[in-house]
């Protein structure tokens, strides 16, 4: 600690990216240390939030996670985050580190720069902000456009002005980073990885550590310890909204690019035919990310879903609580113009059946 300052971690990256896995597999190799967590999400269902609090470790007891939902912590740092501060180091039992999980569409800059507000400045130092990164994602070019594709429709159509707020989010996440996790690297290829450090590094214009990952399993001592002072250094770290203010450019950041909406389904009644039915179901609607919980009958344990792109991950995480709702819900993330309302009642209705296995039945 920094003259007595507790050290703050700053967890960001894309939706997906595998934020919440790597956190906590760092609480499950704590090394004793007491980690206070503060979790922001992107909609109504605080889904991370569960997932750690409900994987039975000593150090992520419920006392020790806060969430904040339904709001970005990058747009609310007065309203929530310094409020949320103040309240966790008044503890009498304050924690040796602490670890801010931000929305995958938080920009960290004003974050960060909420270190330097005085009533946390003397008492809390950033030890790092460490960026995320789905690495087989960009190695398909997700996040990165694509210049042939862009020309031919501005020849098209005169009237098209570019504007993709998923690369522009990925620049500026990796902008703020002092460490980078290319996580998911067991899903590409050495070259293919080569390439993606090297698109990496054309984002940041100064020298930052890169370290591969799978699954999120790091050393804690390779994300935690960085001692970077942080809030000191983020006034040269720019987002793309800071530079565009600095240049006169009205260039509003709020997240009216994103929307979210919960669906709420019957049990599950068919994990397999499910899991296959998602990623269809995601690519017809350019669904970015969906997450959440669901009820298998006849099994005591929750089952966490995780999807991004075409990879769907499931597991059983905590058995259900004595008097909890066994409900199968669901936070699904996509571009604002592409979620209007018909849309949404369909991907609801689609959703729905893909629980009930109804849509295995129509294939079939």
């Amino acid at each position: 600690m920094a003259h007595g300052k507790i050290p703050a971690t700053v967890v960001t990256g894309f939706l997906g990216a595998g934020k919440t896995t790597m956190i906590r597999h760092m609480l499950q190799n704590a090394g004793g240390r007491k980690i206070a967590l503060i979790i922001n999400e992107f909609g109504d269902l605080g889904v991370d939030g569960g997932i750690l609090t409900g994987c039975g470790i000593e150090t992520c007891s419920e006392e020790d996670v806060v969430e904040l939902t339904n709001g970005c912590i990058c747009c609310t740092v007065a309203d929530d985050f310094i409020p949320t501060m103040t309240k966790l180091l008044a503890r009498p039992d304050r924690p040796d580190h602490i670890v801010i999980e931000t929305s995958g569409l938080a920009l960290p800059q004003p974050l960060v720069a909420a270190f330097n507000w005085p009533e946390v400045k003397t008492k809390v130092t950033v030890d790092g902000v460490v960026t995320v990164i789905d690495a087989a994602a960009v190695a398909e070019g997700r996040f990165a456009d694509d210049e042939e594709k862009v020309a031919a429709q501005r020849a098209a159509d005169e009237s098209i002005d570019h504007d993709n707020p998923l690369e522009e989010l990925f620049e500026d996440q990796l902008r703020a980073a002092d460490l980078v996790v290319l996580n998911k690297a067991d899903l590409i290829d050495a070259p293919a990885l080569e390439m993606v450090r090297s698109e990496v590094s054309s984002k940041i214009a100064r020298t930052v550590r890169t370290i591969a990952s799978e699954n999120g399993r790091l050393p804690v001592d390779v994300l935690l310890g960085l001692a970077s002072g942080t809030e000191d250094l983020i006034a040269e770290r720019k987002s793309h909204h800071e530079m565009e203010h600095e240049a006169g450019t009205p260039h509003d950041h709020d997240h009216d690019e994103f929307e979210s909406f919960v669906v709420q389904t019957g049990a599950l009644a068919d994990r397999e035919g499910f899991e296959d039915a998602l990623p269809e179901l995601l690519a017809r609607h350019d669904i970015l990310r969906l997450k959440g919980f669901a009820d298998v009958p006849g099994k005591p344990m929750r089952l966490v879903v995780q999807a991004v792109g075409k990879r769907i991950e499931t597991y059983f995480d905590r058995p259900w609580k004595p008097g909890e709702a066994r409900d199968t819900r669901f936070v699904v993330i996509g571009l604002h113009d592409g979620l209007d309302t018909e849309t949404k009642h369909q991907i609801e209705a689609e959703l729905s059946a893909a629980v009930s296995g109804a849509s295995r039945q129509a294939a079939e």
